[in-house]
């Protein structure tokens, strides 16, 4: 069991997956910091300048800020109501950056026992593919990690 987990995770089906696996080896009254990153490309995307003045512009870009906001805080609660659930401490961690840079700044900045995220989508699956398991990150981190297995190339639920 580990006291002190970062779990990186952004509401997938992997990630949901990986989620259950940190909440199961997580000890006893331990902690988890659920840390989400919004990819840097988020911060400019505001639609096709030719096509749009800037009222039309603003409003597309207040939409999505919205629906990311919702989609992030939905994922809070879930894994926030786990937690609770098991009589751990949680923490809410949302970072704008690069994903793999973003988890390398995170793990570098609390003392965690365990690093838990998601294997790689197979591939056909929808949504992004966020690149933060790459060798730089597997080589860097000075923290154990844990990369479970997407549902699909396992037999986790």
């Amino acid at each position: 069991m580990f006291q002190y987990i970062l779990l990186a995770s952004h509401g997938t089906e992997g990630a949901i997956v990986a989620e259950n696996m940190a909440l199961q080896v997580c000890a006893p009254a331990g902690r988890i910091d659920h840390l989400v990153v919004v990819p840097e490309f988020w911060r400019n995307i505001t639609g096709d300048d030719w096509l749009n003045n800037g009222a039309t512009r603003d409003r597309f870009r207040d939409y999505l800020d919205d629906t990311l906001r919702q989609d992030i805080d939905q994922q809070r609660q879930r894994v926030s109501q786990k937690a609770s659930d098991r009589g751990l401490t949680y923490q809410h961690v949302v970072l704008l950056g690069e994903p793999e840079e973003t988890l390398l700044h995170q793990a570098r900045m609390h003392a965690y026992d365990l690093i838990v995220i998601g294997a790689r989508r197979p591939g056909g699956k929808p949504g992004l593919r966020s690149m933060m398991l790459t060798k730089k990150l597997v080589h860097t981190l000075e923290t154990a990690l844990l990369i479970v297995p997407h549902p699909e190339h396992g037999n986790l639920k």
